[in-house]
């Protein structure tokens, strides 16, 4: 893996495994000190020492938020109560990402291990992974490694004759993004209608059936095993000073070379594109790198190098998000971006407040009527105001980040946008309302191959003669563009 570009820059702590074991074979799991973790936390760690070594690690949320691990699980240690829960959100539905469902598929006792680990520290009995039913292959492994867990005593009664008990029960989400936020999720897992909830008073403290619950994403547990056997001094060694430790990324989009990346906080974003993604494809030119998924913002090439970590991103107008990385080249229009992300977040919204049922939706019809060049001028402010108020106003991050990517192409592409509206002109080509084909004379050689590839017989010419597109005819599906090996057909 070391002579191959892409991985050269890399350094796996949440993907050591994935690729490299049999993720049904716990064997080789443990081959690998799985479980090592685990047997410290039982047998040489009190739930203090525990907590002071994540403490020590830094390690914060990888679901977005960033919060301190340590500090989460210390306010559920501190409630006393008879019962309490370990949840593992694995309910990952932003558009391009696939970190969680692939660590799950790779290397699921790693997520097995970190949460007995923390039934161990808060002193809970039983845990519950909430993933989406569309994830077959992560379920099924998951259930395998459940199984085996139980089988060698290290998931259910007296774990490895320790006394402890503790086991996993999953549950299948029917893929509503919003269960992604932690208070709707656990609603869901009680058998409700998956909907944000106001908080405080927040899970750590009453949660899941109203009992105190830790709650975590994929990512996140797969840091503890190595933590708890490697101490929190070695992972405090890697990253930034306010962002431990390694970050995965899902890098797709315009890309030469797409997939799962995990790179130390602090690496740039340019390092990322370039050196591990070979760059963009076909010798375009690089526009935007789209960060957080729905929720984060677009990075324009002045940005490319800034660090990654969880500050800086949102300095530069985006967001760490969970991980998802979509890179944009120069054919692609930042209005239809932005109105992509729109369409997900309004079908997406549960609807029950309405700075997020009513903002959405009215910021996707100004974006609509933008991309079919009946904007004004105003609608640029009107973007920006409805954007403040459901950023002040929504119950939950759905709705407080939905604004974010019109929220920055509008700081970063204002001009694009009015080019929209002034112009009536989409610069990239993408607004089928704003384009307008035509052939340039000089260049056709009167092949005619676009002509009899043409749907709707909308260009004419003899061979070996300039053709015509007819724009009155004109479908403007883009067939002749595409076909045509000279250059001629012309985008306008």
């Amino acid at each position: 893996m070391e002579d191959i570009q892409f991985y050269q820059k890399q350094f796996r702590v949440v993907l050591r495994n994935c690729g490299t074991i049999d993720p049904e074979n716990i064997d080789e799991y443990i081959a690998r000190d799985g479980y090592r973790g685990l047997e410290r936390a039982l047998f040489e760690l009190t739930s203090d020492e525990i907590i002071s070594e994540l403490r020590t690690s830094g390690l914060r949320g990888r679901g977005g938020a960033g919060f301190p691990t340590w500090m989460k699980w210390n306010f559920t240690k501190a409630v006393e109560n008879d019962v309490k829960y370990v949840v593992c959100n694995a309910d990952e539905g932003d558009p391009g990402a696939y970190m969680d469902r692939s660590t799950l598929e790779g290397d699921p006792h790693s997520v097995l291990e970190a949460m007995t680990i923390c039934g161990k520290t808060i002193g809970a009995k039983k845990g519950f992974i909430y993933i989406r039913a569309e994830y077959p292959l992560a379920i099924k492994r998951l259930e395998i490694a459940m199984a085996q867990a139980r089988e060698y005593g290290l998931l259910g009664q007296n774990i490895l004759g320790s006394g402890y008990e503790f086991d996993i029960e999953i549950r299948l989400g029917a893929g509503a993004f919003v269960c992604g936020e932690e208070t709707a999720l656990l609603r869901s897992i009680e058998g409700k209608r998956g909907m944000p909830t106001p908080r405080p008073p927040f899970p750590a403290v009453k949660g899941l059936w109203n009992r105190p619950t830790v709650i975590n994403n994929v990512e996140t547990w797969a840091n503890i095993p190595v933590i708890i056997a490697k101490g929190g001094n070695w992972f405090n060694r890697i990253g930034t000073a306010d962002s431990k430790g390694t970050k995965v990324f899902a890098l797709t989009g315009k890309i030469r070379n797409s997939g799962l990346v995990e790179v130390p906080m602090g690496t740039t974003l340019r390092e990322i594109i370039y050196d591990i993604g070979g760059g963009i494809p076909n010798n375009k030119k690089f526009k935007a790198v789209q960060t957080g998924g729905p929720s984060g913002g677009v990075i324009t090439e002045d940005y490319l190098d800034t660090p990654i970590d969880f500050g800086s991103l949102v300095k530069a107008g985006s967001m760490m998000g969970s991980g998802g990385m979509i890179v944009m080249d120069e054919d692609d229009c930042i209005v239809d971006v932005s109105k992509f992300y729109l369409d997900f977040t309004v079908e997406e919204s549960c609807g029950k407040c309405a700075p997020c049922r009513i903002g959405g939706r009215s910021l996707l019809n100004i974006l609509d009527k933008i991309t079919l060049g009946n904007g004004t001028m105003e609608d640029l402010n009107t973007l920006e105001k409805i954007g403040e108020a459901m950023r002040k106003g929504s119950l939950c991050a759905l709705g407080q980040t939905a604004p974010n990517p019109v929220a920055s192409t509008l700081a970063h592409f204002r001009d694009e946008y009015i080019a929209h509206i002034v112009d009536k002109r989409c610069p990239s080509g993408t607004c089928k309302n704003l384009v307008t084909y035509s052939i340039n004379p000089e260049k056709c050689t009167g092949c005619t191959l676009c002509a009899r590839k043409c749907p709707v017989n909308a260009i004419t010419g003899e061979r070996r003669e300039p053709h015509v597109i007819d724009p009155s005819v004109c479908i403007k599906c883009g067939v002749c563009h595409d076909v045509c090996r000279f250059g001629a057909v012309l985008v306008s």
